[in-house]
């Protein structure tokens, strides 16, 4: 495994409905981002110009990282759409019906690590990847927990733990977004008619601390705590964070 890192390396988790998909529609030179589509051919909610891979088995999308890391001067990003969706598609093909279940789910977990830690980070270029997430009560501190769901020894620490910046979208209201005047946040008319706006949401809150929203320290402010939800705006303040 690769001891680098990717300081482009953005989760975008969120309720189905929320904006994970639509926050990729901003993102420039659409023709020079490869996108793996794992959600059974899905299409983005939006027009686009994006190098579009239909995923039908988890190992295509170690080897479109390896043709990227390959053709780094042809490419300039890599999105997965998402997560969940792949590592249920590894689940279905390889674990299930296995006949060594237990090697089974130990190679779904060094699938994963395979991924994050070695074609993830040789790649080192902005790298998307969208996810799903799940309420779960934690019976033992008796309270709600949100978390993009994973299976085997990976559940302990969770997905997200192998990221540094993880957004959520929301649906929020104007009236809870006008407490925090953020500077990466523009109210449109269309959100003034509705009431409310898709966002990002970059910090905890009181309301959200069974959430795993995480980021580098000082990379947003109390006021950013909700900002658009476009993940080019996102991948140009991760370049100005990391730029100094």
């Amino acid at each position: 495994m690769s001891n680098e890192t990717n300081d482009q390396l953005v989760l975008v988790s969120g309720f189905s409905g929320t904006g994970k998909s639509a926050s990729l529609r901003n993102i420039r030179n659409q023709e020079r981002w490869l996108y793996n589509n794992t959600e059974a051919g899905k299409r983005l909610p939006f027009a686009n110009k994006f190098l579009n891979k239909r995923i039908s088995d988890p190992y295509e999308v170690l080897g479109y990282f390896d043709q990227a890391i390959e053709n780094k001067d042809k490419l300039d990003g890599i999105i997965t759409d998402s997560i969940t969706f792949l590592m249920e598609m590894y689940e279905s093909k390889y674990v299930l019906g296995s006949n060594d279940t237990q090697k089974a789910w130990g190679n779904f977990a060094q699938y994963f690590k395979e991924l994050m830690q070695d074609k993830v980070v040789l790649w080192g270029k902005p790298t998307i990847f969208t996810a799903h997430l799940l309420d779960k009560l934690d019976t033992v501190k008796h309270e709600m927990k949100t978390e993009v769901p994973i299976k085997g020894a990976l559940k302990n620490n969770g997905i997200e733990a192998y990221f540094s910046t993880v957004v959520s979208t929301k649906r929020v209201s104007l009236l809870e977004l006008e407490k925090y005047g953020s500077d990466l946040l523009t109210i449109t008319d269309e959100d003034r008619e509705l009431g409310f706006k898709h966002v990002f949401q970059t910090r905890i809150t009181k309301e959200t601390t069974g959430e795993r929203i995480r980021a580098p320290m000082g990379m947003f402010t109390r006021e950013q705590t909700y900002i658009d939800n476009d993940c080019q705006l996102l991948l140009d303040h991760l370049t100005k964070f990391y730029a100094g």
